[in-house]
């Protein structure tokens, strides 16, 4: 296995959203969202199903934009590269594992020798050597997450958004997940990720931003959240109990 390498550029981090929302068809789906998501740090997002969880993730990326309030970047940008998302179900294309991980880096701009390296780093980095020549497609589900994030690492993210990315996956599958997303944080990269499982968010969260109807009604970090949430609606949620 290769060393680790640290993200590089100018840093984009801390983000902010400032009292930011996004309507569709005149429905409000998040509201008045402030919150600074800080460089270095797990942020694990919680809330019950359409609490607008995975809505954050896509306003904090860019792939939709505030229909109120403010996404600020730490240059003061509405949107910056440098950063990337993987989806619960990847998006995976039509091509080999290797050129999965190649075709992003040509889309970067990157020499064909510069792209060479750094696939064959990742396929080593991740254990995907000996998959590089397989359809990404025909991978297993674990394999196909764990070739997701191995790509969006080739582009070296300062931070990365995961929607549920253990979410269909069997426990040992999920254990492999976990070390990449600890992997990637020890590296210093920022991780945004949501997830339903209580036991997974203690294992990996030092910081949670709990939503509900589409608001965020608690940031704080992950010790005290387990331990004393300030919310009703996040007790209740930690108690198993429907909240709506």
């Amino acid at each position: 296995m290769i060393a680790a390498r640290k993200p590089a550029r100018h840093p984009i981090l801390p983000l902010r959203l400032v009292r930011a929302g996004h309507a569709a068809a005149g429905r409000p789906l998040l509201s008045d969202i402030t919150i600074s998501i800080e460089a270095g740090r797990r942020l694990v997002v919680m809330g019950p199903n359409g609490a607008g969880k995975s809505l954050f993730l896509r306003l904090c990326h860019g792939l939709i934009e505030p229909t109120s309030g403010l996404r600020l970047w730490a240059d003061g940008s509405a949107r910056v590269a440098a950063q990337a998302m993987v989806f619960q179900r990847p998006v995976l294309l039509r091509r080999t594992v290797a050129a999965n991980i190649d075709y992003p880096l040509f889309l970067q701009g990157l020499g064909r020798a510069e792209r060479q390296r750094l696939v064959i780093q990742t396929l080593q980095r991740f254990g995907l050597q000996p998959l590089s020549d397989r359809p990404a497609r025909r991978l297993s589900g674990g394999e196909q997450q764990r070739l997701a994030l191995a790509r969006a690492w080739a582009m070296k993210p300062q931070v990365l958004f995961l929607d549920e990315p253990t979410s269909a996956l069997d426990p040992s599958a999920t254990r492999i997940i976990e070390e990449m997303i600890e992997a990637f944080s020890a590296e210093g990269i920022t991780i945004v990720m949501t997830t339903h499982d209580l036991g997974q968010a203690r294992r990996l969260a030092q910081e949670v931003a709990f939503l509900h109807c589409g608001r965020l009604i608690e940031h704080q970090p992950a010790a005290h959240f387990f331990a004393g949430p300030a919310t009703p609606e996040a007790r209740a949620f930690l108690a198993g109990d429907l909240i709506w």
